[in-house]
């Protein structure tokens, strides 16, 4: 177990400071192709002309001087920033974008990636949490219920509904699945199961344990902020919560992101203000694989695909079922 885990992914931790300093520098580089390019409207077809429009964020060099943040006390203190700046970016930021575009998936009833943009949410979401609070992880795969067992181990448990748990328990079943390669279904209110269950883990993806660690006062009122806002997620109205310096609520305040719409269509749990309801839609979808209907061909199959072995093995016992009378052919 580490020593100290620091409170990054916060305004005031170099790690923003320098994500901050690269932002700038990008704006700058995108600026001088602007002026390079500008004017060069033509295209190279005869008679076409296009449009040229490079969109830069609103953002000054002043805001670097604004923003402070501590300096590393050691080499661990380091270290402890940079893999919850890991958990944050690669584990947190990523589930974030899985989970709308599982929400635009479900809107257009592209059910197998609907099923696989959530599992790979709810994934990314436990693995951050495990993370942060540095619980070893290294075996979790794409085990759904591996990873929901390892929060065991936390110091504080992860309240879910048994509505979010049973989607959870769904998703481990066949959301991992991409080729259609085991059978599936999605029955019911699927979008809000998945709104749900991506709020009540989300709360959890921040740091939360510091393990005694002594924070800069500023860092500990973030650090106090961030339990009393998960204390009163329970009571409040569920688009009150909020995480510091999420993509999700980032995306929230800019009213122009070309994500916003998508995340806030009908949903019952983010949004900027408190709905009276919201319309959802009851879906029934449902396929077996070739493989199921006819594992006669498992064996021919994998001379030109790979099949993971538990799935080889399944359909083994599938197969030899059917052949003993034992189950019916589907």
């Amino acid at each position: 177990m580490a020593t100290a885990v620091g409170a990054t992914s916060l305004a005031c931790t170099r790690a923003s400071a320098d994500r901050q300093a690269t932002d700038i520098k990008q704006d700058r580089r995108a600026a001088h192709r602007f002026r390079r390019i500008r004017g060069q409207s033509r295209d190279t077809v005869p008679g076409i002309t296009t449009a040229v429009m490079i969109s830069l964020p609103k953002k000054s060099i002043s805001e670097i001087g604004q923003v402070s943040f501590a300096p590393y006390t050691s080499e661990q203190d380091k270290l402890d920033r940079s893999l919850n700046g890991f958990a944050t970016q690669s584990f947190r930021d990523q589930a974030d974008r899985d989970y709308i575009a599982a929400r635009l998936a479900c809107r257009y009833e592209l059910f197998p990636q609907f099923l696989w943009a959530a599992h790979q949410a709810i994934e990314k979401y436990l693995k951050a949490i495990l993370l942060y609070n540095r619980i070893k992880a290294t075996r979790v795969g794409h085990d759904l219920a591996q990873a929901l067992s390892l929060t065991n181990a936390l110091s504080f448990q992860i309240d879910l509904s048994e509505r979010s748990r049973t989607f959870i328990d769904h998703l481990a079943q066949c959301g991992e699945y991409r080729y259609i390669d085991v059978p599936f279904h999605v029955y019911g209110h699927v979008l809000i199961d998945l709104d749900l269950a991506v709020w009540e883990i989300r709360r959890y993806c921040q740091v939360l344990n510091v393990f005694g660690k002594v924070l800069p006062p500023q860092e500990q009122v973030l650090l106090e902020q961030a339990w009393s806002n998960l204390a009163r997620s329970k009571i409040e109205p569920r688009y009150r919560f909020r995480l510091h310096d999420g993509l999700l609520e980032r995306i929230l305040d800019a009213r122009a992101h070309p994500s916003r719409s998508a995340l806030l269509w009908h949903n019952p749990c983010f949004g900027v203000r408190m709905r009276a309801k919201v319309r959802a839609r009851r879906h029934f979808n449902a396929q077996n694989p070739h493989l199921y209907l006819y594992p006669e061909m498992l064996d021919e199959l994998v001379k030109y695909v790979f099949i993971p072995q538990k799935l080889s093995t399944a359909y083994r016992a599938h197969l030899a079922e059917i052949q003993a009378g034992t189950k019916p052919r589907p």
